[in-house]
């Protein structure tokens, strides 16, 4: 899909201005819109259907860019990697499962700017001022070892260049970082695993994660449901039997409540459940 259609860029556009300009001039689609576009793409391959999903929340990308704009990377390159990610939720978008393409498409996004992200931050810029750039081409050759920096020799440093000494500790700790690599780098059976292997979570796939959030919110929704569906007393069971975090009530403690027998709150109990699961079922 992504070598068969075109969309704007900033750089086809002319400026960034110019583009987020122009895609927050396309109208959203409604969802009646969304869904046929998104049959017609599944049932027929129709990539002018993709292009048109695609073109209409381009818009929601720049949104979503916008929050990682502290990392030193042009805006324009996060807005792209974005654009792929949305692509990508066009792509897998389900019109049947009675989700909005937005839902759906911005764990896309996010994930593509987070790979981004991930593959290019640095800093892109290490010295800022005509003082710390100083520092920055004199750090190396004033260290007198390979060792860090103490205390006086710091102090020193800052001194002969005409900086803080906590500029000089900062910029000490620049130079001398290494870049951790995601990816394990070695053979060695020891070492095959690298950061990448704790960090990724397969329970994280935006599919995944979306079909676990609907999921969630339709056993919430039913088991407000069940509940509303009992009488005050059965409810008043259920809650202290079973819905308490911590120090569930006792049927003796409950038959001492409502002043029956411990049985009768069992058998209350039971009902109520078995109430509850039959509403239950019917939100699934």
């Amino acid at each position: 899909m992504t070598n068969a259609l075109t969309f704007p860029t900033p750089a086809t556009v002319g400026s960034l201005e110019s583009y987020i300009s122009a895609v927050n001039a396309v109208p959203m689609l409604t969802i009646e819109e969304e869904h046929a576009l998104g049959r017609r793409l599944r049932e027929q391959g129709d990539l002018e259907a993709a292009k048109t999903l695609v073109v209409s929340h381009l818009r929601v990308v720049v949104n979503v860019a916008r929050g990682y704009m502290g990392y030193g990377l042009p805006q324009a390159d996060l807005i792209q990697e974005g654009n792929i990610g949305l692509m990508k939720a066009v792509k897998r978008f389900d019109p049947e499962r009675g989700v909005r393409l937005v839902s759906f498409a911005v764990h896309w996004i996010r994930a593509e700017i987070h790979e981004f992200i991930l593959r290019n931050w640095r800093m892109v810029r290490i010295a800022t001022t005509k003082a710390q750039r100083k520092l920055f081409f004199n750090l190396r050759s004033m260290k007198p070892g390979f060792g860090a920096l103490s205390g006086d020799e710091i102090d020193h440093v800052a001194k002969e260049l005409g900086v803080k000494p906590h500029e000089v500790a900062e910029m000490e700790t620049r130079l001398t970082g290494q870049d951790i690599p995601l990816e394990p780098v070695s053979d060695d059976e020891d070492e095959r695993f690298g950061p990448i292997s704790y960090l990724a979570d397969p329970g994280l796939e935006p599919v995944l994660e979306l079909e676990a959030q609907q999921s969630e919110k339709q056993r919430s929704e039913g088991l407000e449901a069940a509940l509303e569906s009992l009488d005050s007393r059965s409810r008043r069971i259920i809650e202290a039997r079973w819905l308490r975090e911590d120090d569930a009530a006792t049927l003796h403690e409950l038959a001492a409540e409502f002043s029956v027998s411990a049985e009768r709150i069992r058998q209350i109990e039971q009902k109520a459940l078995s109430k509850m699961k039959t509403v239950i079922g019917t939100h699934a």
